[in-house]
């Protein structure tokens, strides 16, 4: 995105989608990023269309992308940024399409994101020393 680009992005607007600071919609776009990249083995010659993953997709790629930037301290950022279910992703993913800053195809819905999984079972101790290799 460049400089006019974010210059021109209502965050008010945005940031009224809910209990959300800035960071969480950087990290969800950054997650965004990871996934799209997890999901096809050459996301930058595809289109956009061709690029597309659901809300589950994501929601499992920002989990992963959780983990792997703040590890143990995982749950705790989320926390932090109020996001404590996969829904709350959902809102941020709607508020940015709504915004221009993320596409959707005329199936994505924020049903998508509804219960992906339990946050607590998710980002457990037990679930984070698994994903790191620790353990």
């Amino acid at each position: 995105m460049s400089d006019q680009q974010t210059q021109n992005i209502d965050w008010k607007k945005i940031l009224a989608a809910g209990p959300y600071p800035i960071e969480a919609f950087a990290f969800v776009q950054e997650g965004l990023q990871h996934t799209v990249q997890m999901a096809h083995d050459n996301p930058d010659a595809l289109s956009d269309e061709q690029r597309h993953i659901s809300g589950q997709q994501l929601c499992l790629g920002l989990r992963e992308t959780a983990i792997d930037k703040y590890g143990l301290l995982a749950p705790l950022v989320l926390e932090h940024w109020k996001i404590r279910r996969t829904n709350d992703f959902g809102r941020i993913v709607f508020a940015m399409i709504q915004a221009g800053l993320m596409s959707r195809t005329s199936d994505d819905s924020l049903d998508d994101f509804r219960s992906v999984y339990d946050f607590k079972e998710a980002f457990s101790r037990e679930a984070l020393l698994e994903h790191m290799g620790v353990g």
